[in-house]
């Protein structure tokens, strides 16, 4: 079944969009939750969730890309049971690895109009990286994929991603204190 007709069964309130959804976009979902909790039961009660949302959420709202809705959702929803299982210890993983490597450049929770030209600032720093360089700070910062997997994904060395991801946070520093956002 393809995206529009999954959105109709949405707005429609035809509980087939939660069956088609998790077949289509289960296992995205899942691998997206599943890098940032590494616990198979969060993950799983997240994916559910997921769909949960997406019911309240369309309508009103009509996604143009299923993949990237789903995806956004998995993934907030993933951080907050993060931050929720890790409030009352020091947790590792790769979560709060990846937050660790991006706070030397983006720095603390800002006011909102930082937060919104903080976003610009990256969506446009993203778009200026040459396509191997985004797709890696992608799989790594978005999907907080380990580097081990995303060198192995892309058939480079973990020592050759590792300084990749560094250079490009440096420029992404860069950037942000030359606009003076978010530092």
């Amino acid at each position: 079944m393809d995206d529009i007709q999954i959105i109709e069964l949405f707005q429609k309130r035809n509980e087939d969009a939660i069956k088609e959804s998790r077949t289509k976009y289960g296992r995205y979902c899942a691998s997206i939750a599943g890098n940032i909790l590494h616990s198979a039961e969060d993950t799983e009660e997240c994916v559910n969730d997921t769909w949960l949302r997406a019911w309240n959420s369309i309508p009103p709202e009509k996604p143009k890309r299923l993949a990237v809705f789903f995806g956004r959702i998995a993934r907030n929803l993933a951080i907050d049971r993060y931050r929720k299982n890790t409030a009352a210890k020091n947790g590792g993983g790769q979560t709060a690895l990846c937050l660790d490597e991006l706070s030397e450049c983006i720095g603390e929770e800002s006011a909102i109009e930082d937060r919104l030209a903080l976003k610009e600032i990256i969506q446009k720093f993203l778009t200026g990286l040459p396509e191997r360089n985004r797709e890696i700070f992608l799989l790594r910062y978005w999907y907080m994929m380990p580097t081990t997997e995303v060198a192995k994904s892309r058939g480079m060395t973990e020592g050759a991603v590792k300084m990749m991801l560094k250079r490009d946070r440096d420029k992404l520093k860069d950037v942000l204190m030359k606009e003076g956002v978010g530092i």
